[in-house]
């Protein structure tokens, strides 16, 4: 009970240092994701002292270092460590066709005057062609492990306070193909009937999720598409979930490549003792959740996973098309 208390009086603070002001909004909902019951916690699992499981899964895990001993510079000379795997849920995406809208932060609308009518007209300008769509997203630090003590290894885990990181609102590439050619240039490359016929590969790999995403196929996200352009825009729409899990991940990419996100790697590497910046996003490294506006708390799915397994239910009228995520990542790192 203690930790739970902890926990909302932390996002209690969290949001009373928000310096923009907040409104209501019909279009707007959501609500404040509870730690004990919107989660999953069995997507922690399996944890791993080198390729062994100490606690096993029956999610897939990416290959883990052979050895259960690592080596480590500290500041003087070299420390011996012990190789631990976990994963880690690490950050919360609102997805939304209102912006501004906080879905995670309980629904709130933020209140940024005229900027949000001038960005509302781009959000139809962007929608209703042939069978897309067009959502805003926002990215928020979520350091649940550090919060918890569930570790005290601070090396093993994200520190620091409950942030929101990243506005697409006020991204100017987020609603602009054009512009967003330039954060990634290869995308010239995979936008040809070849390449994105190679995604049914990655996609039938991804469906069932008892398989991880192909990471060499960086330019699809499995079932939910291509990874490519990195902004809001979503050509073809099966459903609304589905969209809004695609930009999920695009987001995740696109924070990579524009090292905002640090990852560790799974075998024996330096990347152990101090993470590093991949401007390609590791996919495999990655799991998702539901948890707003209708939590899902009993099932994680790798990235790609195809939204048709568990959607049912999860996307009703009132629920205005608004969306968040839990997202997990594989946390490789010599516990010292």
């Amino acid at each position: 009970m203690t930790k739970k208390i902890m926990l909302a009086l932390i996002l209690f603070i969290s949001i009373q240092n928000t310096a923009v002001t907040a409104n209501a909004d019909s279009l707007c909902t959501g609500h404040f994701v509870n730690p004990i019951t919107d989660i999953d916690w069995d997507a922690l699992f399996p944890i791993t002292i080198g390729s062994m499981d100490v606690v096993s899964s029956n999610l897939p895990d990416t290959k883990n270092p052979s050895s259960p001993l690592c080596l480590c510079q500290a500041s003087i000379g070299w420390r011996i460590g012990v190789t631990f795997g976990y994963w880690e849920p690490f950050a919360l995406t609102d997805v939304t066709r209102d912006p501004f809208c906080m879905v995670n932060l309980g629904g709130i609308k933020l209140d940024v005057g005229n900027l949000d009518h001038d960005i509302g007209s781009k959000t139809e300008e962007n929608a209703g062609y042939y069978d897309g769509s067009f959502y805003w997203v926002h990215w928020y630090k979520y350091p649940l492990i550090y919060w918890l003590e569930i570790l005290t290894d601070v090396g093993c885990m994200q520190t620091g306070d409950f942030d929101i990181g990243y506005f697409s609102e006020i991204d100017p590439t987020w609603n602009d193909d054009t512009l967003s050619f330039i954060e990634n240039p290869e995308a010239v490359l995979f936008g040809n009937p070849v390449t994105q016929l190679s995604c049914l590969a990655d996609a039938t790999q991804t469906t069932t999720g008892k398989i991880l995403p192909n990471d060499n196929l960086f330019w699809c996200m499995g079932s939910q598409g291509s990874s490519y352009p990195l902004d809001g825009d979503v050509s073809n729409q099966s459903s609304p979930i589905q969209a809004a899990l695609l930009l999920t991940e695009r987001m995740d990419f696109k924070l990579h490549r524009l090292s905002l996100i640090e990852d560790s790697v799974s075998e024996n590497s330096p990347a152990l003792c101090n993470p590093h910046f991949d401007p390609i996003m590791p996919k495999s490294r990655y799991r998702y959740q539901m948890v707003n506006t209708v939590p899902d708390g009993d099932h994680a799915y790798p990235f790609g996973t195809n939204t048709m397994l568990w959607e049912s239910g999860h996307a009703p009228p009132a629920s205005h098309n608004n969306f968040g995520f839990l997202i997990w990542k594989k946390r490789s790192c010599c516990m010292l």
